[in-house]
């Protein structure tokens, strides 16, 4: 008997300082799920370091945020909150422990546990002892987590994987790629089944 097709991936660049990453879950854990589709978690720093991150106390942030983002969370039902960690986070150590999660297989919960750390429960996840919370509560190994990020053990991974994002021409997050093709911003459900059903010739 001929062995399955293995099915494409949906590749999803985010950042998690990005509110508008986890705006995009529903969508993307929906059509993922209907297609049964894998999800590969793509990390994207807006302002790697040194570039300055933004306070939430400037007026840029609250003013995106009642413009844009608290409309589309009420919209999509989606629960999130400016946080108040000022300056916000670089996040280059948080995808380190995604590359540590990644390998055992928690990439996904890893990804959601961060991103809903800072959105929704106020916490900087630029700290080493907020990330091994996360990886307890998702069921890694907080001493073994602990001590990859100390030792910096996947920075090398995470370095080239954002250079990869960048010779991809990902410039922004969320960013989504379906069979070569690629949809930028957040998506409706429907927008994503319409993107995901044309990447797989079924059209509209």
């Amino acid at each position: 008997m001929a062995a399955a097709t293995a099915r494409p991936a949906l590749s999803v660049w985010v950042d998690y300082v990005c509110p508008f990453c986890l705006l995009a879950e529903e969508a993307v854990f929906k059509v993922a799920q209907s297609h049964s589709l894998p999800i590969t978690w793509q990390p994207f720093e807006l302002r790697p370091f040194p570039t300055p991150t933004l306070k939430p106390e400037d007026p840029y942030l609250p003013t995106v945020w009642a413009r844009s983002v608290y409309p589309s969370a009420e919209r999509l039902g989606v629960p999130i909150r400016l946080p108040s960690v000022s300056p916000q986070p670089y996040t280059h150590t948080a995808f380190e422990g995604f590359q540590y999660a990644d390998k055992h297989g928690k990439g996904t919960e890893w990804t959601m546990g961060t991103m809903r750390a800072f959105f929704q429960q106020d916490r900087d996840i630029g700290k080493i002892d907020e990330l091994v919370d996360i990886g307890r509560s998702i069921g890694l190994d907080p001493a073994e987590l602990r001590q990859a990020l100390e030792d910096r053990r996947y920075q090398q991974a995470h370095v080239e994987a954002r250079e990869k994002a960048y010779a991809r021409g990902v410039r922004a997050v969320p960013t989504i790629e379906f069979k070569g093709r690629v949809f930028s911003g957040v998506p409706s459900v429907g927008e994503l089944e319409g993107f995901v059903r044309e990447g797989l010739g079924e059209g509209k």
